[in-house]
Formats: C-alpha cells, structure tokens, sequence
C-alpha cells in the first residue's frame, strides 16, 4: 500500500510477480543467502530481535509467554547476503493440541533451515528448558550459533552467566555472541556470525521485503497483541484473531475483525466495562496498523465465543493454526 512516496513492503496476496521470481533481481556473485531458524525457550526476546534485525515491526512482542504462534518469516537484505529469519513458538512442554502443535513447528523448522539462532536469556543461569533445546538440537546437522540476548540488562559482573551458556555450546563446538535484541547493541557482530554460516545463493525475495506474510495476517497479530498486553493474564492464550474484512479507498482503510475466545467470561474481560476494554484494544491496535499501511485505518471489533477451539485440530486450521509440512 502507499501513501504519497511511502511503500510499505509487505507481501500482498495478490502480488503474482513477487511470487512467481519476476521482480526478483539477479544476485552478484560471492552474495550468500538462506533461511535461519530462531528457537529458545519462552520470552527470550525471539520476536523482538527479529523485529530488530528487520528494521520494522512484524512480529508481535508481548511480557506473557508463548506469544508467538505461526512461522513467521523476517527479511534482511544487506548487499552481501539476504537471511530469511524463521520466527519460531518458544520450545516447552505442550499442554493442548495448540501446543502440540507449537512445539511441533518449532522442531521442524530445526531441520528445514540452513542456520539455527539458538536465543537464550543472558540475566539468568542455563536451565532445565535451555538444555531440553540442546538435546533437541544434538540430533540436527544444520549449524548452530548461540545468541545470548539481554546484554544490557545484565549485572556488572556477568561472567557467571556467560560461563553457564559457554557451557552449552562448548562440547558442541557452537559459536557464541552477546547482544542486546532491545536496544540493537552487539546486531552487527551477530549479523555478521550468521553471514559467516551461510552459503553462496540467490535473491529469495525482492531486496525491499521485510517479510513474506500477507498484511491480513500481520494485522491480526497486531490485534492479538494488544489483547495481551492489556489483558495480561485474564486472557492468557485463548484467543485467536481473525481478519473479515479488508476495504480499501484511497482515504481510508476499513477492517472488520473477529477476536475468538473460549468461554462467556474471557468475552466479558475482552469487552470490558460498558465496552472500555475492547475500544482500548481496538484504539491501539488501530494505531499501530496505520503505521504498517502508512495510511488512516477504520478498524471495527467483534467478539464470539468458541468452546475449547484450542483442542480442536479443525478448529486450529480454520485459525490458520497448521502443522507446517
């Protein structure tokens, strides 16, 4: 979509010549390129580092655990390499058959990627869940870079901590790097580590992309985050958003969405008092859709009741929850 010289570079469902190769340029010679997985555990900032890679907001960041669901897939083009960024579910023991399929994703992507970003949070010791990953990622002969996230919140004296992650990749012979996924610091020796790892290749996708996710889906995300963020715990994971519709004119943008939840009661939270709760939803989901189309955004909520969706193999795929194949 535009507005004046502004181009916002999402992948469009109707955009047959991005996806058929033909505005896709040749790469020069030496370029490298390949897609890299980002696993971790829960809340180690994998979604806030790719935003930061990217340059632009794509994946949705949240203090609640397990926020991330679809693969989605970042962008960078540098003029040396083009990495494709797989934004994975956090690594954990499943509790429904969303989890299930969660994790499922997650240990496939291992597997399908010419790089695993291993991210790991550097204020607290290995764990139990970080050695659960290690196992997992023994068994893989894709390469693995250790990205130790959270450098600027660590204390002075951190080496304990750096000591146990060094720990983890040591016996592996994994390369190791520090940074910081919120403020950017440390990104550059990181980039360069996974460049490092990567072989010659093409130009996947045309060097403006930032991502291969249609802007529906991007849209909704948004919506789910701000359900999140202000309903924290009372509505933890139980909710799925979808887009109904999606009009255009060169004004505005209307979109209707339909937020799906569980049970009566996780519908009164979402809705609020005399309706104060989702008009706040709505009211900053708004605001950070306009930024991603460059445009003003009309944007109307519904809410429905969807018993036990999260158990439903049917009712996942409706969601756009799949097994990736």
């Amino acid at each position: 979509m535009e507005d004046g010289n502004t181009t916002t570079p999402f992948l469009d469902s109707d955009q047959d010549d991005i996806l058929n190769g033909s505005s896709i340029p040749q790469a020069p010679e030496g370029f490298k390129s390949g897609f890299i997985a980002i696993i971790g555990r829960p809340n180690v900032g994998k979604s806030t580092l790719m935003n930061q890679l990217v340059g632009q907001k794509i994946a949705i960041t949240s203090p609640v655990a397990q926020t991330t669901r679809n693969r989605l897939r970042g962008i960078l083009t540098t003029p040396e390499a083009q990495m494709i960024f797989v934004d994975t579910p956090g690594i954990h023991k499943p509790h429904h058959q969303l989890g299930k399929v969660l994790v499922q994703n997650a240990q496939i992507a291992i597997d399908s990627v010419d790089v695993v970003l291993f991210v790991v949070d550097g204020t607290v010791e290995s764990g139990g869940g970080d050695r659960f990953i290690v196992e997992l990622l023994t068994h893989t002969q894709t390469p693995v870079i250790l990205g130790i996230n959270k450098s600027d919140e660590q204390p002075p004296d951190s080496q304990r901590l750096d000591e146990s992650y060094a720990q983890l990749a040591a016996p592996n012979n994994w390369k190791f790097t520090k940074f910081s996924a919120l403020t950017g610091d440390g990104l550059e020796a990181l980039q360069q580590l996974l460049i490092d790892h990567l072989e010659s290749g093409p130009y996947y996708y045309p060097p403006d992309l930032v991502t291969d996710q249609p802007e529906r889906f991007i849209m909704g995300e948004l919506i789910r985050e701000q359900i999140l963020l202000l309903t924290r715990e009372e509505v933890p994971h139980s909710v799925a958003v979808t887009i109904d519709i999606v009009e255009e004119d060169p004004k505005i943008t209307r979109i209707l969405a339909t937020i799906h939840v569980e049970r009566d009661s996780q519908k009164g939270i979402v809705i609020g008092k005399g309706g104060g709760m989702l008009k706040q939803i709505g009211s900053a989901a708004r605001e950070q859709m306009q930024k991603l189309i460059a445009g003003k955004v009309y944007l109307e909520l519904f809410v429905k009741v969807v018993p036990k969706w999260r158990q439903s193999r049917l009712q996942l795929s409706e969601f756009g929850y799949r097994v990736e194949e």
